[in-house]
């Protein structure tokens, strides 16, 4: 199956775009490890900004103060969230609980 070919701007594009995302994620997850952003407003923001709501759920909860990968792991485990979810696609149940696990 081929690919069709992008165009220079498109690519240009794409890159920016990628750049931006990566940026914005890397400023979400110092804001989280400084504690100066809690989780209910990262949620909050991801409902009206994309690029925060494709954030990976594994990857937000170790840039949370006193949690590491294998606590993030074990946390993760106990209430039931796949290594691939992002915040967009946690459930209310899955929400909730690391709400009430981070108050």
């Amino acid at each position: 199956m081929s690919v069709p070919a992008s165009t220079p701007e498109q690519r240009a594009a794409a890159l920016a775009k990628a750049a931006a995302s990566r940026k914005i994620r890397a400023e979400m997850k110092e804001l989280l490890k400084s504690g100066s952003l809690s989780l209910s407003d990262l949620f909050e923001r991801a409902e009206s900004e994309d690029m925060i709501a494709g954030m990976k759920i594994a990857s937000v909860l170790p840039s949370m103060p006193g949690m590491g990968k294998v606590k993030a792991n074990r946390l993760m485990e106990s209430i039931g969230i796949a290594d691939t979810r992002r915040i967009r696609g946690l459930t209310e149940r899955q929400r909730t609980a690391l709400l009430e696990h981070f108050s």
